[in-house]
């Protein structure tokens, strides 16, 4: 069970490594915003690359066709990875040794849906995927594995994403092999030391200039590509910036090099996309823009 692009690599490892699969479930295909097109997930085509059997409920609590559905199958094991619906007790109950998911973060930190944007707007040094079995609270089954890699300097969403995505695929026919052979152990999460990475809100795209520079970068980088702050009425996305030790009065640009003054510290942008247009590198933005030094960013 899984939607987005993080899953893909996942189920590929497990059809690849001859696993029997006897559905795939991810959510139903999307009208486009323009226009009338379908679009399918991720999962859903390369499930149907595969030529695996796909299923799309609109829900599965309380879907008595799927609850038949499933029971008919036997599961020996049902694996979630960025599926995004709730499993209740009677399907869980229905595959033989349980839904393991696969969790974007080191449990019990960051449950909930956006561990991996919520672990670079935090300034965290590590993350990684935890194997959880599922029960019906929030992320907070026991864990049986947790394989950690550290966040790298100026790492943004996107790439991060993919490498822990590449990992979860690398590791997840191991950890099924184990679950098969009875070697497995569970292990009761620290709840009292659980933190929450709520979904991301679109109002937390647009900067605050009067924020410290480094949450401003957690920010861009983890936001990514979608950080933004407008001027003269017009968009401006930040992909990527550096930490700078120069001060001034925050929105206020520095310097023709578009170094720009936070709350504390400033920071250097590197790439940057008007709306409507591609994005730039720096040197090339700077020949063409009308942002110029002593101009406030304050004033959209």
């Amino acid at each position: 069970m899984g939607t987005d692009n993080f899953a893909v690599p996942i189920l590929k490892n497990i059809y690849q490594n001859g696993f029997e699969i006897a559905a795939v479930y991810t959510q139903p295909p999307k009208k486009s915003d323009r226009g009338q097109k379908i679009t399918k997930s991720p999962i859903h085509v390369i499930a149907e690359t595969l030529n695996l059997e796909v299923r799309t409920p609109e829900k599965v609590k309380d879907n008595k066709e799927e609850y038949e559905y499933l029971k008919k199958k036997n599961l020996s094991l049902g694996v979630i990875v960025s599926y995004g619906q709730i499993l209740t007790k009677d399907i869980l109950n229905l595959s033989k040794n349980g839904f393991i998911n696969l969790h974007a973060s080191i449990l019990p930190s960051f449950r909930g849906a956006g561990p991996i944007q919520r672990s670079i707007m935090n300034l965290e040094k590590e993350t990684g995927i935890s194997v959880m079995k599922i029960n019906e609270k929030l992320d907070a089954g026991d864990v049986s594995d947790i394989f950690k890699i550290n966040i790298l300097e100026n790492e943004n969403a996107q790439n991060l994403n993919e490498r822990l995505s590449m990992l979860a695929a690398e590791k997840i026919s191991d950890v099924i092999d184990n679950i098969f052979d009875g070697t497995v152990k569970y292990k009761e999460q620290d709840h009292k030391n659980a933190t929450y990475a709520k979904k991301i809100d679109k109002s937390e795209s647009k900067i605050n200039w009067n924020d410290d520079a480094k949450k401003i970068i957690g920010q861009i980088n983890g936001l990514f590509p979608y950080c933004y702050f407008i001027f003269k009425g017009v968009r401006y996305r930040i992909l990527k910036a550096l930490l700078s030790a120069s001060t001034g009065k925050p929105g206020c640009v520095l310097n023709e090099n578009l170094e720009i003054a936070c709350g504390n510290n400033s920071l250097k942008i590197l790439e940057i996309q008007r709306e409507g247009k591609k994005a730039q590198k720096i040197n090339e933005f700077i020949l063409g823009t009308k942002i110029e030094k002593g101009s406030d960013l304050n004033h959209a």
